[in-house]
């Protein structure tokens, strides 16, 4: 089967996202229930509402009245060796049905063994016998949900020696094979450009080498530095740096993205975050006039 028929077996849905997100958390949800946010979509780890009810279910089928949503997974562990839950699936397929979101993605990781779930995005070695594995259980997954899902590329501290290709040209793999499309988190190719030496420029040419519309959203978020390395702990302001790499995407890759800011620890308040959102909303729109310019 063709990228082509694949990605007409899996489509995007017609209330596909625009603009820039933010990530939705617990401590923001009294300021988005008492008054309009200006925010074009939200986020959330699909996780967090896998129940048949309490308030967190209740909160975001809420909001998903005037705002669209986008479903993130955390912990469905894609490439564990013994394989992911099919409950877990239910509950993904049932959170699904309930909210009608415009984007569902998960890690490219594992994150599981011997039954015990390890609470981390565990790096896959980068090899063939992975992406069959990975590729099918995309596809898989894909079917059950009738939507295509977007695999979103990790940060790491380590890389394994058995790695016969990079994450980036893994992920272009996965695409071609399963139709599935790409979450390219901007900061976590930065984290990794600096604990590994790879670079974060020639994985954004074999992104913009694939088909359009591969890329369905952008990541951004904080870092931590260390002494010895560089911790993808979505708790600070987005760096100089990662801007920097996300206006370089924006020129390979197009502004027709939708963006994440995504905070998950020392959560601030919510104007902070959307002044991140802003300052995606300036990078985009200046790109946008140079290039009418250029034209």
């Amino acid at each position: 089967m063709s990228l082509t028929d694949k990605a007409r077996l899996y489509p995007q849905p017609a209330s596909a996202l625009q603009g820039v997100g933010v990530g939705l958390r617990t401590p923001h949800y009294r300021d988005f229930l008492n008054a309009p946010v200006a925010i074009d979509w939200l986020e959330v780890h699909s996780e967090n509402y896998f129940g048949d009810g309490g308030y967190d279910l209740h909160v975001l089928q809420t909001l998903r009245q005037d705002y669209p949503v986008s479903l993130h997974g955390v912990g469905l562990s894609l490439g564990s060796a013994h394989g992911y839950s099919d409950l877990h699936i239910d509950k993904l397929q049932r959170l699904v049905e309930r909210v009608e979101p415009a984007l569902i993605s998960e890690h490219l990781c594992w994150g599981a063994v011997a039954g015990r779930h390890l609470n981390d995005l565990l790096p896959l070695p980068l090899m063939q016998t992975a992406l069959d594995m990975v590729s099918q259980r995309i596809e898989w997954l894909q079917d059950r949900l009738k939507q295509r899902v977007l695999i979103e590329n990790v940060s790491t501290y380590l890389r394994f020696a058995s790695d016969d290709m990079s994450e980036a040209e893994f992920l272009a793999a996965l695409v071609r094979r399963s139709g599935c499309g790409i979450l390219l988190d901007v900061n976590n190719l930065y984290v990794n450009q600096n604990n590994h030496g790879e670079s974060a420029s020639a994985a954004l040419k074999v992104m913009a080498a694939l088909p359009g519309g591969s890329i369905g959203e952008i990541h951004l978020a904080g870092h931590l530095q260390t002494d010895i390395c560089l911790v993808d702990d979505h708790g600070s302001q987005v760096a100089g740096p990662v801007w920097d790499l996300f206006t370089q995407a924006c020129h390979l890759l197009g502004t027709g993205i939708p963006v994440l800011i995504e905070w998950d620890t020392a959560i601030p308040a919510l104007p902070v975050l959307l002044a991140e959102a802003d300052k995606a909303r300036e990078i985009l729109a200046a790109i946008k006039p140079a290039r009418a310019t250029a034209a």
